[in-house]
């Protein structure tokens, strides 16, 4: 499912990392995500998961919780598809990006 849906891509100059996020265009935690990125010049995709039909809201999550074994909060973000990020902990997304 996570592979079907429609993500938005925002251009950065630092394109080395590829970063998915998946976010609520309602959630303070996740606006700041998508900002720290964008001020980073970071290259990333994302997907507002509230604005998807609930049952492929559902089974995205399911496919999330599945593939990393843990419990699926926003922001969470998918680096170079093997490392991910639950919520928005600026010090953790710092070290994962390596910036």
């Amino acid at each position: 499912m996570i592979d079907t849906l429609t993500y938005t891509s925002v251009p950065g100059p630092r394109g080395e990392r590829e970063v998915t996020v998946y976010a609520l265009s309602t959630c303070g935690f996740c606006k700041r995500a998508l900002a720290f990125l964008e001020a980073k010049g970071i290259a990333y995709r994302y997907v507002y998961m509230d604005q998807i039909p609930l049952e492929h809201k559902n089974e995205a999550k399911r496919e999330l919780k599945e593939r990393f074994k843990v419990d699926i909060a926003f922001p969470f973000a998918v680096v170079d598809g093997s490392e991910h990020l639950v919520g928005f902990i600026e010090a953790d997304w710092v070290r994962s990006l390596g910036l």
